[in-house]
């Protein structure tokens, strides 16, 4: 059996003091995950794990033997990485994490272009609106959208994210317009989460206006704010990425233009440049260069959509 394998799995449980929770962090079925612990305790010749029905927990052994199992990883990687640098063939697999929305409407084509380019790297992508322990969860990339950055992890831009004040045609023809922010106290609006506070903020001439609403409806997912939207339920806020076709093709229309709603940046994080992999780096220079810029794509193609729109002087 392989050791090296047999000692992640044994830092995996103990990381996570769960069989069940390595054995998915590693896919890897929970039989296996017993069968590499057994052995691995066979190499060090003692009981590494306490186990009981309710939780895993470090023998002494197991305590004094982990620092051990971690440098013997760091070293694993640590040749694996010169490897590849010499070889300057990109390879191995790599956890890419980014908030669903942002996922289908544009890290996933990313993605698969960029393995048109590298076909040796294997990408692993999860998705959650959530902050993602990098750490704990392996990950080699997180793709967020925030202006609160953790000063412990390296960033770099990729973009800005802009939002745009929608609602569909159906709801417009029979709700009407707001003419104004104070007008939408009077329409039903969607909030993106729960305890946001009662209003919408937008920036007006470097001024922050903030334009109290009722919210109708509640939702921590985007797309399922943007479907609500779509389906006539009322006024949304939602980012130009993820709904530039729906404005393109009029299924939503944008609203009080010249309220622009906070720009929140799109960055790339990860733990540190010190032995990066060879296809991490590759990625995010490639996601800069594909996302980057002045202006976003997606936005680059709206301002040309209202451009070609606009009546000739």
């Amino acid at each position: 059996m392989d050791r090296l394998t047999a000692v992640r799995v044994f830092v995996e449980v103990a990381d996570r003091g769960s069989l069940t929770q390595a054995a998915e962090g590693l896919d890897m079925s929970v039989a296996m995950v017993s069968r590499y612990l057994a052995a691995v305790e066979t190499w060090f010749e003692a009981r590494l794990l306490h186990r009981t029905t309710r939780k895993i927990s470090l023998t002494d052994a197991g305590l004094a033997a982990l620092p051990s199992c971690r440098q013997l990883l760091d070293i694993a990687e640590d040749v694996q990485y010169i490897a590849a640098a010499r070889s300057r063939v990109p390879a191995g697999v790599l956890r890419v994490t980014s908030s669903s929305s942002f996922a289908d409407a544009q890290l996933t084509a990313a993605l698969v272009d960029f393995q048109r380019l590298y076909a040796q790297v294997e990408i692993v992508l999860s998705v959650s609106d959530k902050a993602t322990d990098l750490v704990a969860e392996r990950v080699d990339l997180a793709v967020r959208i925030t202006n609160s950055l953790d000063p412990t992890m390296i960033t770099r831009p990729l973009a800005r994210c802009r939002s745009m004040l929608c609602a569909s045609p159906d709801y417009l023809a029979r709700h009407g317009a707001p003419r104004d922010v104070s007008d939408l106290q009077s329409h039903r609006c969607i909030a993106h989460a729960f305890g946001i506070g009662g209003q919408y903020r937008f920036s007006l001439a470097g001024q922050v206006i903030e334009a109290p609403v009722r919210w109708s409806f509640h939702t921590n997912e985007t797309a399922v704010l943007r479907r609500a939207v779509l389906s006539g339920a009322g006024i949304g806020m939602l980012p130009t990425y993820y709904v530039r076709e729906d404005l393109q093709h009029g299924q939503l229309l944008r609203l009080l233009p010249d309220y622009e709603p906070q720009e929140l940046g799109i960055h790339a994080i990860y733990l540190s440049r010190q032995h990066q992999p060879l296809a991490l780096r590759l990625l995010v220079d490639f996601l800069v260069q594909r996302f980057g810029g002045e202006v976003a794509p997606w936005d680059e193609a709206l301002a040309q959509q209202a451009s070609d729109a606009s009546p000739a002087r």
